[in-house]
């Protein structure tokens, strides 16, 4: 009697082993950060940018700090801050590059520009929004890409805040390209 229940217990034992070998060679790899889904936190609703008050008054104030802007030889936002990053990073880019504008720009003009502080507080509620949002995998291309940014801000001096916010519909447009197309495309794929 003995050698059948010993038995039984082997053989239950043995059932269970394989039932967990095979539950482990069932379950999937990790993915290759490729591979791996998109952060929804680098998110924002396509709701935000359809709001015409905040459309309108961040595209008036570029204008306006166009109009005296002569440097035509520089650009802050643009393609070139895409340069070596992966478009799954492109909402983080922007993210910071909204961070620098409403820290070294914004802040230092609200009472240079009318609607400064109207467009300002958009930004930082967009930021704000993404405040979760981290880069996916390497950051030194973004990184670098900033500084540079910063270093030709610094060098234009005043010039380059008179710039930087003659470049709001840019950072708007890019800001909303980056951060509501990629997750339809994401879906899409």
């Amino acid at each position: 009697m003995n050698s059948l229940q010993d038995w039984r217990k082997g053989f239950l034992w043995m059932v269970c082993f394989c039932c967990l070998h095979l539950f482990f060679l069932a379950s999937p790899l990790p993915l290759k950060e490729e591979d791996a889904p998109s952060d929804h936190s680098c998110r924002l609703r396509k709701i935000n940018f359809q709001k015409f008050y905040f459309r309108n008054h961040t595209y008036t104030l570029a204008k306006m700090a166009r109009l005296s802007d002569n440097d035509t030889d520089n650009r802050f936002v643009g393609q070139h801050l895409y340069t070596n990053i992966k478009e799954k990073n492109h909402c983080y880019l922007m993210k910071r590059v909204t961070e620098v504008v409403l820290k070294n720009v914004l802040s230092e003009l609200k009472n240079q520009y009318p609607m400064v502080e109207e467009v300002a507080n958009f930004l930082g509620h967009l930021h704000q929004e993404l405040s979760n949002c981290k880069p996916l995998g390497h950051k030194e291309h973004i990184e670098s890409n900033l500084e540079k940014m910063k270093d030709k801000m610094k060098q234009l001096g005043e010039n380059g805040k008179n710039k930087a916010v003659g470049e709001l519909d840019l950072l708007f447009d890019y800001l909303e390209n980056a951060c509501t197309e990629v997750s339809k495309r994401s879906n899409q794929n």
